[in-house]
């Protein structure tokens, strides 16, 4: 068909114009949604969403099909992927302390505690109240299991220069557990891949190669690279060779190299991107440029953000809300009021934390981008049939449509009773 500005005459109503305007519109919204957003009782992501919803009802209206989270998988996916390996990144960026047990033991405890015993929970409640094959409900655990770096940036630590002391512990876990969390939490995803095909006799291997291997060659790389490039920018930008004004697109090529060199090696690329961003910002601590580049990948982090919590709105149909039944919705109380909260409960019952700590990292596991990807990754190895799928994708996707606006409204309020005060815009 030509051009609309080929054609002779008016016309009106051609979905292309009318998707442009929809698109500069969510733009507006997002850049209101963004501006004072610690004065609001709730996240930008749940404006989101919301222009998510509208616009799965105006697709309906116009007779467009959706994307769809089964049949666009791939597509779904690698925009999920990117806004993560930015948002690992910009994570990494974040974090200002040194590299000692004692330092980091809040972290230790929720990533080789609570990240597999939450996996352990839901694959248990998907095996015996949602009657998922072992399978399914060890990728649902695996998918549901990482918290989310984008997400949690709200409620967690600032950006470089914004903290006037060492931030608040809590603040600090969250941070870093959701940087380091998507990456881990992908051999749990891969392990119930293995045992949803049939091969759960290759357990010994995907111990070895998919956890031993994938996280420590992601990690060196990650934090070999980060520091390299750092040590490769910071001085170019001395001599005046790179310019200040695109000190920002620093935080898209990093990420994109780190990423891509771990995962073309058989690394895990979100390990790769937050080691980086530690590295990164370890090179040289000057607040100044490490404060630019977090900027960069900050604006760029949320608009991916945008698109795919955008994305994930317009999905939404009444019939695919039917897809995790009565026992898929079960889980959404069961994930965000009971297994996460005793998780961290249970194991930090003796410290690092406060009891008002514990409550602030207890609530505060949200679900968002991560566990898009995820599950998107899952359905495109093709190992569970049609029904199981879908039962699987959607259970997992309103949980976190219910976790962005749970968390998203308590956010503020939360934060501000518990004396945890949200970082400034």
């Amino acid at each position: 068909m030509a051009p609309i500005a080929a054609e002779l005459g008016l016309s009106a109503g051609d979905p292309y114009s009318i998707g442009l305007f929809c698109a500069g519109l969510a733009f507006l919204v997002a850049i209101a949604a963004l501006s004072y957003q610690s004065e609001r009782a709730f996240s930008a992501a749940v404006i989101y969403l919301g222009l998510g919803l509208l616009a799965g009802v105006g697709l309906y209206v116009l007779g467009i099909e959706p994307l769809d989270p089964i049949e666009d998988a791939e597509l779904v996916s690698r925009v999920a992927e990117m806004a993560l390996l930015v948002a690992v990144f910009t994570a990494g960026l974040k974090m200002e302390r040194n590299f000692t047990f004692a330092s980091w033991r809040s972290v230790v405890l929720l990533i080789a505690l609570v990240l597999p015993a939450t996996v352990a929970l839901i694959a248990a409640f998907g095996t015996l109240v949602m009657g998922l094959s072992l399978g399914a409900a060890l990728i649902l655990g695996g998918v549901l299991a990482a918290t989310d770096p984008v997400l949690a940036g709200d409620i967690g630590v600032g950006a470089p220069g914004d903290q006037p002391r060492e931030p608040e512990e809590p603040q600090f876990a969250i941070t870093a557990e959701a940087g380091l969390n998507d990456g881990l939490a992908a051999p749990f995803v891969l392990l119930g891949i293995l045992v949803a095909g049939g091969a759960a006799g290759d357990v010994v291997e995907w111990a070895f190669v998919d956890l031993l291997y994938a996280v420590v060659v992601g990690a060196s790389l990650g934090a070999a690279g980060g520091y390299g490039i750092a040590a490769l920018a910071v001085p170019l930008r001395k001599r005046e060779l790179f310019l200040p004004q695109f000190d920002g697109f620093v935080s898209i090529a990093a990420p994109l190299l780190l990423y891509g060199a771990a995962e073309a090696i058989g690394g895990y690329g979100l390990v790769a991107g937050f080691a980086g961003g530690l590295a990164f910002r370890r090179y040289e601590f000057g607040h100044e440029y490490n404060r630019r580049v977090h900027d960069g990948a900050e604006v760029v982090e949320k608009l991916l953000e945008l698109t795919v919590i955008l994305l994930l709105g317009s999905m939404v149909t009444l019939a695919a809300l039917d897809e995790p039944g009565v026992a898929g919705w079960l889980l959404v109380p069961a994930l965000l009021l009971v297994f996460r909260p005793a998780a961290v409960f249970l194991f930090f019952s003796y410290g690092p934390l406060t009891m008002r700590g514990c409550g602030f990292v207890a609530w505060f596991g949200v679900r968002g981008v991560a566990a898009v990807y995820f599950v998107t990754v899952a359905v495109q190895t093709g190992v569970l049939p049609l029904g199981e799928l879908s039962t699987v994708v959607w259970t997992a996707l309103v949980c976190v449509m219910a976790s962005i606006v749970v968390h998203g409204v308590t956010s503020s309020p939360v934060t501000r009773t518990l004396g945890y005060e949200s970082r400034p815009d």
